[in-house]
């Protein structure tokens, strides 16, 4: 599996190019802006883009979903707990004082267990409800995808639509600290991370 991570918009969303180097066909998680330079890396790479995976529908991780489609004819990907949140990116950008455009429905929903593969690249989808209601998480090749789920050092916030706190915790400890310690955590903002330091250190996951 080769890796290219972008930073897009005022929000600095990292979008990720995953890409299968000999099929050349891939897969773009959370193309939340910036939508031009995310195709100038997946052209100048003469990728395949096969699906456009959707962490979750807040606006900043899918502002570029429209431009992205419609160039590479992608499949859009998310899970339906994020179904009308996809619907209201412009309302969700106005609360925040910030314009957004809308993106096109869905091709597929995704669930807990379903794989998306591209080329040799297999990712496991996990449901991680608790930043918002369909956030997902993608795993495999030795890292995961959490979206905005769990940082480095952090959570994701729980005070938007869909946000509970107590699902995010046990999303977070069910699905993603099960994992295995070296696991790279990639997150939907900030640095890098991993399964093990967030274990041992994370103050939301070891609060007493």
């Amino acid at each position: 599996m080769q890796l290219a991570r972008l930073v897009v918009g005022p929000l600095q969303v990292n979008c990720y190019v995953v890409y299968d180097e000999k099929t050349k066909e891939a897969i773009v998680i959370d193309p939340g802006d910036d939508g031009q330079n995310i195709l100038h890396l997946v052209n100048g790479k003469g990728l395949k883009v096969k699906y456009l995976v959707n962490t979750h529908a807040h606006f900043d991780h899918v502002g570029a979903n429209e431009l992205l489609k419609e160039a590479t004819g992608a499949e859009l990907l998310i899970h339906e707990g994020d179904s009308k949140l996809l619907g209201a990116t412009a309302k969700e950008a106005r609360m925040f004082g910030m314009t957004a455009p809308s993106s096109p429905k869905a091709d597929r929903f995704v669930k807990h267990g379903d794989v998306i593969q591209a080329g040799a690249i297999a990712l496991k989808v996990l449901h991680t409800p608790g930043h918002s209601a369909g956030g997902i998480s993608l795993a495999g090749e030795g890292v995961v995808f959490t979206g905005d789920a769990l940082f480095a050092g952090s959570i994701g916030r729980t005070d938007l639509t869909g946000g509970d706190l107590m699902t995010l915790i046990t999303s977070i400890k069910e699905h993603l600290m099960t994992l295995p310690d070296d696991t790279v955590i990639l997150s939907g903002h900030g640095p890098q991370s991993t399964i093990g330091e967030e274990r041992r250190e994370n103050p939301f996951l070891n609060a007493r």
